[in-house]
């Protein structure tokens, strides 16, 4: 069965930093791209990074470039999401998702498996 799980969701105050893990069973990361999506109450899921099949090729949201860093330890079967500077704005479900391709996309739409979700609250 494949399946994603994500975890390192947390409540933390402005400013403060998490790290999220995405691990997988089932099967292999190394032959997807991974991409974190997120998604606030009331609002569309959106993009927030995406790491490509070799690694070699990382985007993200303006919203949260310069603050947030993707990484992938193959070794693991996991991607991680390195959260910094966080900002009330940041407060969403964070998931991840798989994408049967060489090559990131933007689109939620385009990923192939996706884990259940971890909540990310900034807060004071």
């Amino acid at each position: 069965q494949l399946q994603l799980v994500e975890s390192g969701g947390d409540l933390v105050p402005p400013g403060g930093s998490l790290r999220l893990s995405c691990a997988a069973s089932g099967f292999t990361l190394d032959s997807y791209s991974i991409g974190w999506f997120r998604q606030a109450p009331g609002k569309e899921r959106e993009g927030v990074s995406c790491i490509n099949k070799s690694g070699r090729s990382t985007n993200y949201a303006d919203s949260v470039k310069g603050r947030f860093t993707i990484s992938r330890d193959n070794a693991k079967n996991t991607v991680y999401l390195q959260m910094n500077s966080l900002k009330p704005e940041d407060t969403a479900v964070y998931y991840c998702a798989a994408r049967r391709s060489y090559y990131c996309s933007s689109s939620y739409k385009e990923f192939d498996y996706w884990g259940q979700g971890t909540q990310v609250t900034v807060s004071s």
